[in-house]
């Protein structure tokens, strides 16, 4: 068996004993060919050796033979002492702890431009609501570890007297029909196509996190993910949606890629690490060359995970709205925690948007405020000083323990009822007083986006 193989087997058929390729062979097989016979893993990699050149991009052995070929050395990265060019939006509003995260990031050697959304505040790595444009190389937690999480939103045919005489029926189907945090699962699984995706196959972390997958999709995130049904009220008479200003019958989520994006950013920033070795202050930040097998590979597994977050929110959706009888009429979805090939001046670049979302000239997105406030649907403007950028939401005034030592229980229920906003779950970290002011934020990022409409919510369900 595999499990049996150890360095001195691979280095008697030839593999040379000071080469890093050899620990890492031993860890891929030892890690995902447990299950296959020794000798025909013994003959895979004797062929290797001789004909590596065959080997090169390949899924499983492709890092092997890129240490075989060309050994990748790793040295201490120094930073700049000069920080890229950069804009901050809303600058009274973002406290100094975020901006110096970003300052440190735009002082790496791969950074090229950077911006600061005025929903700001400290993360790990790059600061939520921070955008990084790096130079042909992709830094793991500058995406984050919920890849691709995203909102959602849904507007139905129905108008927003949906609810009138159903509050106790939609609120049953909210409770029944969403799933939160690690455990909860959905009774009734359904299948996708993207569990059919070729990738799941090549890219070995991924093939062992498929069945996990599988089991969540359809599920939210703890934290600040949420499912709720509220109304939409059009504003924009020009609206891409071809629907007459007024309000209509809506549900909007937030959530991301779960157990699979989470065990990608893990692996991926360990990798990250051990090759590119920064100073503590920014040691989060370390990136991967894309033209190396493990920048490549952390790619397709990125967007993997992206389009995997996608598919459980249309999964949600479709659960919600079979339950009500209801048919989607539109819907609106834009994302965060993710990294974009893009034109940056005149270079392409790997923009890095961490609780930023894009806002491309003529984007659609959702911008989201507290559980009480409400949400913003958006078209961008294609601004260049905030790389096609705007915030993702409303930001945090309050970090979680600091609203645990600062806020009650019966503060928060006050607010819910003085707002008629109905709550299921929800704990007092995420209460409505922990979240800037939206309105004062989207006044800060007119030059980024313009309203189409809002959101309003009325019946909030959280972990």
């Amino acid at each position: 068996m595999a499990s049996k193989i150890r360095g001195k087997d691979l280095i008697k058929i030839g593999f040379p004993k000071k080469n890093n390729g050899l620990n890492i062979a031993l860890g891929l097989i030892n890690r995902y060919k447990k299950k296959e016979n020794k000798e025909h893993i013994l003959d895979n990699v004797k062929h290797i050796l001789e004909h590596p050149e065959v080997y090169v991009g390949d899924p499983f052995w492709g890092k092997v033979v890129e240490q075989l070929i060309e050994p990748k050395k790793v040295k201490r990265q120094v930073l700049n002492t000069h920080k890229a060019p950069h804009h901050v939006f809303g600058n009274s509003e973002i406290k100094e702890q975020a901006k110096f995260q970003l300052y440190g990031a735009l002082k790496l050697p791969i950074a090229v431009a950077g911006a600061l959304m005025p929903d700001a505040h400290h993360g790990y790595g790059l600061p939520i609501g921070g955008v990084l444009a790096t130079d042909n190389a992709v830094i793991p937690y500058g995406v984050g570890v919920d890849i691709g999480c995203r909102m959602h939103l849904s507007i139905f045919r129905e108008s927003h007297t949906f609810f009138d005489g159903r509050m106790h029926q939609i609120k049953n189907v909210l409770r029944t029909h969403s799933k939160f945090g690690m455990k909860e699962t959905h009774d009734k699984k359904m299948d996708h196509e993207l569990f059919s995706d070729n990738r799941f196959d090549q890219i070995p972390l991924a093939k062992s996190l498929r069945d996990k997958a599988y089991k969540q999709l359809g599920t939210s995130g703890g934290g600040n993910h949420f499912v709720e049904f509220g109304e939409v009220e059009i504003t924009d008479e020009n609206n891409e949606f071809k629907l007459k200003p007024g309000k209509y019958f809506g549900l909007l989520s937030h959530s991301g890629s779960r157990g699979l994006g989470a065990n990608i950013a893990k692996h991926y920033t360990q990798l990250a690490q051990k090759q590119c070795p920064l100073p503590r202050e920014v040691q989060h930040l370390a990136w991967l060359d894309m033209n190396s097998h493990d920048g490549q590979e952390y790619w397709l597994a990125m967007n993997l995970a992206g389009e995997y977050a996608a598919a459980c929110h249309e999964n949600i959706h479709y659960r919600m709205a079979k339950a009500l009888g209801l048919q989607v009429k539109h819907t609106v979805s834009n994302f965060h925690n993710f990294a974009w090939k893009q034109q940056v001046g005149d270079k392409e670049c790997i923009v890095h948007r961490k609780g930023a979302t894009p806002a491309k000239a003529g984007q659609l997105g959702i911008i989201p405020g507290s559980m009480t406030s409400s949400g913003y649907i958006v078209r961008g403007k294609g601004n260049i000083e905030s790389l096609e950028s705007a915030s993702h939401g409303a930001g945090r005034a309050y970090s979680r323990s600091a609203c645990k030592s600062t806020f009650t229980v019966s503060d928060m229920k006050k607010q819910l009822k003085r707002k008629d906003i109905k709550l299921i779950g929800g704990g007092i970290d995420e209460c409505p007083q922990a979240y800037k002011d939206i309105d004062r934020v989207m006044d800060l990022q007119k030059d980024l986006v313009e309203v189409v409409g809002k959101f309003h919510p009325r019946i909030v369900r959280m972990a």
